[in-house]
């Protein structure tokens, strides 16, 4: 009996083994995104106001690199939801050398990701409120697909970034960054300078 089960063992090992592999298709979970809702960020003496996601937190900004950032006004968006942020940076502009300085850093900035950027895209910006600024578009594996500056020129500098908390892949995350690209510029169009 144990010659004929060994027979029938190997012909069922050497008839299984003929039919082709078929390789399963690389897929990425679903997201179920929210509701474009908006909340208003406007906290006494800071030189600014937005409007932002109600999926979105707030937070002030307390440590840069180790140390507390240079600006009182550096706030973060934090996006549980998507493992996302939104790093705010605000600085005073006191000259026109001021203004030109925050811009170059700005440029340098989002050129740093260009080793591993496929296209970076920038578009100058005028808001309804008067601001103006530079919205740039990141493309491929870069670690911010989205930044931005707004200005008035003469007293006030905003910086954004979104950041995700992932390995950057651009075919993975391009969906919510597209998603979160219309919160980006609903927040830049919402923006204010608050008198001080």
């Amino acid at each position: 009996m144990k010659p004929v089960a060994l027979l029938s063992l190997i012909a069922l090992f050497v008839i299984s083994c003929n039919s082709e592999f078929t390789p399963k298709r690389r897929g990425y979970y679903r997201i179920d995104f929210p509701k474009h809702e908006y909340q208003v960020f406007n906290q006494p003496g800071y030189p600014y106001s937005f409007e932002y996601p109600v999926y979105a937190t707030v937070v002030k900004d307390t440590t840069f690199f180790d140390a507390n950032p240079e600006n009182p006004y550096w706030v973060n968006i934090e996006i549980p939801r998507f493992n996302g942020k939104v790093y705010i940076s605000y600085k005073n502009v006191n000259s026109r050398d001021d203004f030109m300085k925050l811009v170059n850093d700005a440029y340098k900035m989002t050129y740093k990701h260009s080793s591993k950027a496929t296209e970076i895209t920038d578009s100058a910006m005028r808001t309804p409120n008067g601001v103006h600024g530079m919205y740039f578009q990141v493309g491929g594996n870069a670690a911010t697909a989205k930044q931005f500056f707004l200005s008035d020129t003469t007293k006030h500098f905003l910086r954004g970034a979104l950041y995700f908390d992932a390995t950057p892949n651009e075919d993975s995350l391009s969906v919510v960054n597209d998603f979160l690209q219309e919160d980006l510029k609903h927040l830049i169009n919402t923006l204010k300078w608050n008198l001080q």
